[in-house]
C-alpha cells in the first residue's frame, strides 16, 4: 500500500485527500516509511519547482524517470506490458524490487537534474533493507540500473535539444513576443514521441476550422472569441466573478517556484493513488502512464503551436492590436492586461502560440489516462494547488469535469481563447488512448 507524507505535501493514505488540508507544503527532511514509487515522484516534483523549464522538456523528465521506475518493476514483479521491454536477472542474485526502483532513480535523477540536490531522498531511501535472504551473490540492483540506463540511451538524440531560435511573426494574427520573452522551446513539436508514432496525425483542425489566418481575422468567430477573453480575462473585468478567478489561479502553476501543469497533475496522481490505495506496481504503471501521456501530449501541442500554418498570437496582442485584424467587430485596447501575474506583479501570457493550449492538452491526456485506468469516468477526488495566488483545495466528481475546469480557466486567466481549450482537451484524450492502448 502508498504511504506516507512528503516534502511537498501529500496526504497519508489513511487519511487520503482529506488529509491533503492539514499536510505542510514544505518540510525540511523526506518522512520515514514513505512508498519509493512515491518517494521518486516527489522528489521529480521538487525538481521541478526548482528548475524554472518550459512544460515539454519537464514531461520528458517525467516520462524517462516513471518509465525506468516502471520497467524495473514489471522485470521484477507482475504481468503488466512493459514499456522497452523487461531487464534479465543475472544468476545467483536475488532482486529487491524496492532496491531496484531507488537504483533507477539514483541513476536518472542526476543526469535529468544536474543541478537538483535529491540528498534528502536519498537518505531517506537508503534506510531501506532489502526484504528476503541474500542469494550466493547477495542482492543485485542490476535490473533498475539497466532499466534506467537504457531508457536513458533510447532518449538520446531525439530532438530534445533543438534550440533553432523562432522567428516573432510580423503579419496581424501572427504570435510575437508579449513581454515573457522569446519562444519557449519552439522546435518541441519535433521531438521523437515516446509512444506515438507521430503527433502529425492528431494534429487538430485549425482555429475555428479556417484554413488561411486573414480568413481567420476576419470572421465573426474570431472576433466571438476575443470579446469573450477580452471580457473575462481581463486584470480588470467586472464580468468575471470570484470563483472563475480561483480557478483562473487554482489551474495556473505558470510562475518560478511551482512545479508548472504537469507537476500539478502528477501531484493530483498522487492524490488519486492514495485516496485508492494502490500497491506500489499499480502505482508505478499508473504514473508511467500518465507521463508518457502528458510527454506526448506537450509534442503533440507544440507540434500545433510552432509547425502549422496559424501560429496564432495570444489575446493579449489579440486585444492591443485588434486595429490591424481587419474585422470591424474586434476594438482595440492598447492598455488591456491578461489576469495572469509573476511573482512580482507584472501580468503576462505565456511566451509561445495560443492555439493549442498545452493546459488543456495535457489535462485531457491526464483525465483520459485515470478515466481508462480505473475504469469510469466518474470519480470524486480533491485536489490542491500550489499557485502563488490560489494555494487551496478543490472537489470534482469526474476527472474530465476537472480537465474541462482546467482548460476553461486559462480563459479567465486571459491567455487563452476557448478554441484552444477544445482543441487541447480532444488532442490530449486521443494520446491518452494510444498510451493506454499500449501500456493498458
Amino acid at each position: 500500500m502508498l504511504r506516507g507524507s512528503l516534502a511537498l505535501g501529500l496526504a497519508t493514505a489513511t487519511g487520503g485527500a482529506a488529509a491533503v488540508a492539514a499536510a505542510p507544503r514544505a518540510a525540511s527532511a523526506v518522512p520515514a516509511g514513505t512508498d519509493h514509487v512515491i518517494l521518486w515522484n516527489e522528489a521529480l516534483r521538487l525538481a521541478f519547482s526548482r528548475t524554472d523549464l518550459a512544460p515539454g522538456p519537464l514531461t520528458r523528465k517525467a516520462a524517462i524517470l516513471n518509465a525506468a521506475i516502471y520497467d524495473t518493476v514489471v522485470s521484477l514483479q507482475g504481468n503488466f506490458t512493459p514499456y522497452l521491454g523487461r531487464i534479465p536477472r543475472e544468476p545467483n542474485y536475488t532482486y529487491d524490487v524496492v532496491s531496484n526502483i531507488d537504483a533507477a532513480a539514483r541513476v536518472v535523477l542526476p543526469r535529468i537534474f544536474p543541478t537538483v540536490d535529491f540528498t534528502a531522498f536519498y537518505n531517506e531511501a537508503a534506510k531501506y533493507k532489502p526484504i528476503g535472504n541474500p542469494g550466493p551473490e547477495g542482492f543485485s540492483t542490476s535490473v533498475g540500473v539497466a532499466a534506467a540506463r537504457r531508457i536513458l540511451a533510447a532518449r538520446d538524440g531525439d530532438g530534445s535539444d533543438d534550440d533553432t531560435p523562432y522567428a516573432d511573426g510580423t503579419e496581424p494574427g501572427q504570435w510575437r513576443q508579449t513581454g515573457s520573452g522569446p519562444a519557449a522551446t519552439p522546435n518541441w513539436g519535433g521531438v521523437t514521441p515516446f509512444v506515438l508514432t507521430s503527433v502529425s496525425p492528431l494534429r487538430p483542425p485549425p482555429p475555428g476550422g479556417f484554413s488561411s489566418l486573414p480568413a481567420l481575422l476576419a470572421s465573426p468567430e474570431y472576433a466571438a472569441q476575443v470579446d469573450e477573453v477580452k471580457s473575462l480575462g481581463a486584470v480588470d473585468s467586472t464580468t468575471r466573478t470570484a470563483e472563475q478567478t480561483r480557478i483562473a489561479f487554482f489551474w495556473a502553476n505558470d510562475v518560478a517556484g511551482t512545479y508548472k501543469p504537469p507537476g500539478q497533475l502528477l501531484r493530483h496522481t498522487s492524490i488519486l493513488a492514495l485516496d485508492n490505495n494502490l500497491e506500489s506496481y499499480q502505482a508505478a504503471r499508473l504514473y508511467t502512464m500518465v507521463s508518457l501521456a502528458m510527454a506526448d501530449a506537450a509534442i503533440a501541442a507544440w507540434d500545433a503551436k510552432f509547425r502549422t500554418p496559424i501560429d496564432l498570437w495570444r489575446p493579449e496582442s489579440a486585444i492591443r492590436l485588434a486595429g490591424s485584424d481587419g474585422n470591424p467587430a474586434t476594438v482595440a485596447d492598447p492598455g488591456w492586461q491578461p489576469l495572469s501575474v509573476n511573482r512580482n506583479g507584472v501580468r503576462f501570457s505565456p511566451p509561445f502560440p495560443a492555439y493549442t493550449s498545452g493546459h488543456a492538452t495535457f489535462a485531457g491526456a491526464w483525465a483520459g489516462v485515470m478515466k481508462r485506468y480505473f475504469g469510469t469516468d466518474n470519480v470524486t477526488f480533491r485536489v490542491d494547488s500550489v499557485d502563488p495566488n490560489e494555494q487551496q483545495y478543490r472537489t470534482y466528481t469526474s476527472f474530465s469535469a476537472a480537465a474541462v475546469e482546467n482548460a476553461r480557466s486559462r480563459v479567465y486567466l486571459g491567455v487563452h481563447y476557448q478554441w484552444d481549450a477544445d482543441a487541447g482537451l480532444s488532442t490530449g484524450d486521443a494520446v491518452a488512448a494510444r498510451v493506454f492502448a499500449r501500456l493498458g
